[in-house]
Order: structure tokens, then sequence, then C-alpha cells
């Protein structure tokens, strides 16, 4: 499914009025059907509700003044509060006024300040409130009036629905600045927007309801619009059958890199989500002096000794034997447990030169790129690098803060630039495309803020890379594998309770479940 930004919905919209010849009346008409659809279910009765509708001075507005004469003919009791003077409204939203105002009786313009006292009074009286403020154009804090009004509203206990997007909300980025309609539930036309996905958005929305009104499929499906929602749809057309006449070789070979000493649980964990995400065959790498502890911890995982630093890290000796390994597998993950050290950068520059298959850098090689990422540049093979936000920031050269406030922004721009896949872990975590496409995942949750979730991921998507995805693919389908095994921890042990080998063991059941 598609995500938009408002310039996007925009633009449809705009291709469906001139190119399609619907009229704007049309699409304004049956946005207001679907959301009185919704008013509907949340009413025990309509006949005979009060029904609070706060309308704006734009097309947001407008789908309100069309509610409000849906819902009045339906027998429901509408006060109207108009957050502009009637005369301001244009175009289609002014003609709804034109009509509604001979149908609805109460109708309050709040820029009588009496008029605020009345909504007050009204809000104690009545069973629900629809916020058609303002829609996907907003932008920044909102004005002092509209935000006395949507305080009233939030210290309500009505049940809200908001017309597209919550009031107060940037739908291109989920950011509140100020106060926002806290909505029990939003009615989003044609598909989701941005904002409705990404926190803080995400919270005030509510329960989001996807509504037709009748945009041109053509038009929603376009290959202009980059962003995508992962779905199990999506990710179930990704995975490979499985055949009868099939063995281990069938499945692929991963090599895990990393390890060095004390950090033999990363690679360790590396190695066995790729097993349990589907793996034929695969080797750990690691120092000489830790393969007894991969071997310990895992008997169908492969140890392959690397000669190493007087520290228990993968010396520069080690490379003519990562060389050979790489001729025997069909994909490479590279930093699990690696832990920072001077050879680092040597290490995995070879391996990004030297690999015939594609390659996806984790953890320490990624810190061993910061200030050295032309190492990432013109390979002729598929790079996938899977930073969380404090490894990012240090690829890009930016604060955390930045990355986390412009998460979509960065991973695109970065797997644009350097021509590779970016998957950017965290709430929400992001994939990115070096043509620009972007994937955004929804599943997971706060108990897989823990040590080493990350390289279970890394895991999963050599793993799936290894039975034949294509790196993209694998990638999307791995973080919501990953987020899918991640829930099905928590709802079992807890989210505190929870550690990361316990997606590896929720693994198969996520695999399970997108083979039914």
């Amino acid at each position: 499914m598609k995500l938009l930004t408002a310039a996007e919905m925009m633009r449809i919209d705009s291709q469906a009025i001139n190119e399609y010849g619907i009229p704007g009346m049309v699409l304004m008409e049956n946005a207001a059907i679907q959301t009185v659809e919704m008013v509907s279910e949340l009413l025990p009765v309509v006949e005979g509700s009060r029904v609070i509708i706060l309308a704006g001075k734009g097309n947001n507005g407008g789908d309100g003044l069309a509610i409000a004469r849906h819902l009045t003919s339906m027998g429901a009791r509408v006060l109207l509060f108009m957050l502009c003077e009637p005369e301001s409204l244009k175009g289609d939203a002014a003609a709804n006024y034109a009509i509604t105002r001979k149908i609805c009786q109460e109708i309050y313009p709040m820029t009588i300040e009496a008029h605020l006292d009345k909504l007050m009074i009204s809000i104690l009286q009545a069973d629900l409130i629809v916020d058609a403020i303002y829609g996907i154009g907003f932008r920044g804090e909102l004005p002092e009036l509209e935000s006395q009004v949507v305080r009233m509203v939030n210290w309500s206990s009505l049940p809200v629905v908001s017309v597209d997007i919550p009031s107060g909300v940037e739908a291109d980025t989920g950011r509140v600045c100020g106060e926002a309609i806290k909505a029990t539930c939003t009615v989003t036309f044609a598909l989701p927007k941005i904002g409705l996905i990404l926190e803080p958005g995400k919270e005030y929305a509510g329960t989001v309801s996807v509504a037709d009104i009748t945009i041109p499929r053509a038009l929603m499906e376009s290959a202009d619009l980059k962003t995508h929602l992962i779905t199990e749809a999506m990710v179930v057309k990704c995975l490979n059958r499985r055949e009868a006449e099939s063995h281990k070789g069938s499945y692929g070979h991963v090599l895990a890199v990393g390890g060095s000493r004390g950090l033999t649980g990363a690679i360790r964990m590396t190695a066995l989500a790729a097993l349990r995400a589907g793996a034929g065959l695969v080797t750990a790498a690691v120092p000489d002096s830790l393969c007894n502890y991969v071997d310990a911890a895992c008997a169908e995982v492969m140890a392959a000794p690397l000669r190493e630093t007087s520290d228990g890290a993968i010396g520069l000796e080690a490379l003519p034997a990562l060389e050979n390994l790489l001729g025997t597998t069909t994909v490479c993950a590279i930093g699990p447990g690696m832990s920072r050290y001077p050879e680092a950068l040597n290490i995995v520059s070879h391996v990004l030169e030297k690999s015939g298959v594609p390659v996806i850098i984790d953890a320490d090689g990624l810190n061993a790129l910061q200030g050295q990422k032309e190492h990432l540049k013109n390979r002729q093979i598929p790079v996938i690098i899977t930073p969380h936000p404090g490894e990012m920031a240090r690829l890009a050269g930016r604060s955390i803060s930045e990355i986390q406030s412009h998460r979509l922004e960065i991973a695109r721009s970065f797997a644009e630039e350097w021509g590779i896949i970016v998957v950017l872990k965290g709430n929400k975590t992001v994939v990115a495309s070096p043509d620009g496409e972007l994937f955004v995942n929804v599943n997971g949750n706060p108990g897989m803020a823990t040590a080493g979730t990350g390289d279970v991921l890394t895991g999963v998507i050599a793993g799936l890379v290894a039975q034949g995805l294509k790196v993209l693919d694998a990638s999307v389908a791995g973080v919501y594998i990953h987020g899918y095994a991640g829930d099905r921890a928590a709802a079992v042990l807890s989210m505190p309770g929870m550690i990361a080998g316990d997606l590896i063991q929720f693994l198969p059941e996520a695999l399970k479940t997108l083979e039914r």
C-alpha cells in the first residue's frame, strides 16, 4: 500500500478532477459519506444524537459541512461550529455551506467570542465530535483560537472522528507543534498519509480507516508514488515456495563475519537467525580463539577460524581466508560483534572489494566506515546497510535528533547517493532503495529495544537473500518478519522480559503464518 505526502495527495486529487473529469464536489461528497459511516458505527443510534462538527475554511471544512448536512438528514442534532467567517469559504466548501446553512439550524461562527462558551457547554451535552478544522495542508502550530478549541475537545471524554488527519498533525512527518486533536479514529481518504503512520501523529490519529472516495486506481498505483507501507500481503509475494526436490544447497549459504573477544553473542545470533529464516547453510567466520564458543552455542552453524589480533579481533592476516570463504557463499553479513579497532576498516573494505555476492553491513562494520563511506560507492555487488539511529548519524555526519526527525528523507537520500539499500532500524524501521523507493514497517514494539535485536535482523535478511530473494525484497520481508517475531515474543513473554534471542525462537511462527 502506498503512503502519501500532502503534495502527492493534492496532486492525485487534482488529476482526478482535471484529467478524469470527476467534479471536486463528488469527491467531497464521497468523503462526507464515508465519514458519516464511521460516525454511525461509533454512535449507538444516529437519530437524536447530539453531534458537534468543527469546520475550518479549507476543503477539510467543506467535508465537515457536507457531513453536517448528512447527519442532520439522518435525524441527528448537529451543532456546527465554524472556525472561519462563512464569507471566506471558496469553491466546493462555499457551495456546501450554501446548502448546509439551509438544512442545519445551529451554526455558530467562532469569530463571536460568546460562541466559545457555547462550544464548552455543547461539549458537556454532546455524544460525538467531528474534527474538520484543518486537513493535510496544515504545517506548524495552531493559532490561539484553534488551540483553545482543541484543548476543549481533548479535555472531553467524547469519541472524536477526524476528517483525513487530526487537526494540528503534519501530514508529511506526523510532527505536532503545540496542540493537536486526539482522535478516537481518523477517516483518511484514498491512501494513508505518512503522518498517520509516524509518531507522534499515529498516537493522535487513533484507529485509522482508509476510505474510498473514487480516486481512480491508476492514480493511486502510480510509479511516481514511491513511499510504501509494508503489509503482510506484500511480504507473502516476496517469499519463495520450497520445492519437493531440494536440498540444503538449494537455500543458499550465509557467511557471517564478526565477533571479537567478549562479543561472540552478536555473531552467534546473526548466524542462528539466518538459519531460522531458512538459509540452507551458515558459516560464522570468527577469530580463531572464538571458534569453540560458536560450536558450543549452535551445532547447526559451521565455524571458520580467522587469524586474529592480539586483542582477539579479526586480523589483517585473515584477508586471504576471508576471500576464499566469499567464493563459497551466497551472501555475506559482516559487522556484528566485530568491535571497533583500527584494522576493521581494512576488513570491511576488503570484503566489499572482493565479494562477488551481496554484502550486508551492520554494527561495527558500519562504525568502521565512519568518515570513510566512499568505500560504499560504485560497488558491483548489492550492498545493504542496517544502521540504528546512532550508526546512521555517524555515517551521515548528522546528529541523532536530526536522524530521528527526518528518518524517511535521510534514509532515502543516503540510499540514492551511495547506491545501496538502507535499513534504518528503530520505531517504524525504514527500508530505502537506490532508486528512491521507501518502505515503512509498522509492526514491532518497544520490547525490541534490547541488545542484539539488530544482529537478529541482519541474520534474517541474510537468510532470505541466501534463499534467492532480491536484496530489496529480502530487506522488506526481513524487517516485517523480524517485527512479527518481536510482537509474538512480547505477547508471550512481556516487553520488559523479552531478549533478542527470544525473537529467534519466534521466527518459525512468523514464517508459518506467512506460509498460510
